[in-house]
């Protein structure tokens, strides 16, 4: 028996998969940028404060990254109402996306710091530039134009994620796909199509991080260049 492919039942609900797609980008937006945030401020303290500091930021890293995103989510959703903290299912998800992203941002960047060479460093202090002011501007731009494909990578798993947000009822894209199915019946057709509209959003995101890093690190400084001579030396 052949099967017989109804799209018209998924079409029919395209409102509330528009609404659905909204929501997954906007989770997404605010991860990536909540996530990068804190990403750069946290290895600002490891770089900048003491040994102390540098522990926490492991501590909470190696959490983050050796637990189930999912694990995280419920501990945000149905943990925090326990000591008193009440927040939406979008707001948990929020919240836990970019700690998420947070962490695996973290040890990027941290990758990032550390490949610049101690030269630029050394350089940065003999003209009378404070710790923060080298860290700022002889450290962490390089060190994010090195790591920026990761992160873009890192940034679009993080998109894909979100579809576990549906586990707490937020009626993002694949919390939608869930809905669609159960009025119309229509397996296949839902995931197919939301299949096909996750692919989009991937690439597109993909597109738009390249351009932007192509914007703000048009090329590796000169300071970059310098390192690679000095290493070559």
């Amino acid at each position: 028996m052949r099967y017989q492919f109804q799209f018209e039942a998924v079409f029919a609900e395209a409102d509330r998969i528009f609404n659905g797609v909204l929501l997954t980008i906007g989770l997404s937006f605010g991860a990536i940028v909540l996530g990068l945030a804190l990403a750069v401020l946290l290895v600002a303290a490891k770089s900048l404060f003491g040994r102390w500091i540098g522990m926490l930021v492991d501590a909470y890293v190696e959490l983050m990254r050796n637990t189930p995103f999912l694990v995280q989510l419920f501990m945000m959703f149905f943990g925090l109402p326990l000591i008193g903290i009440r927040m939406s299912g979008t707001e948990a998800a929020l919240l836990a996306m970019t700690l998420n992203l947070g962490a695996y941002a973290t040890e990027i960047i941290r990758a990032g710091v550390d490949s610049i060479h101690r030269s630029q460093i050394e350089a940065g202090l003999s003209l009378a530039m404070t710790k923060r002011q080298v860290f700022q501007y002889v450290v962490l731009m390089p060190a994010l134009a090195r790591v920026w494909p990761a992160l873009s990578s890192q940034f679009v798993l993080m998109l894909l994620a979100s579809s576990i947000c549906s586990f707490i009822s937020v009626p993002e894209l694949s919390g939608t796909a869930a809905i669609i199915e159960q009025n119309t019946f229509r397996s296949f057709e839902t995931y197919i199509v939301v299949t096909l509209i996750y692919l989009a959003l991937a690439l597109s995101l993909k597109v738009s991080l390249l351009w932007l890093g192509r914007r703000i690190f048009p090329r590796l400084s000169s300071l970059d260049r310098f390192d690679a001579k000095a290493e070559a030396a």
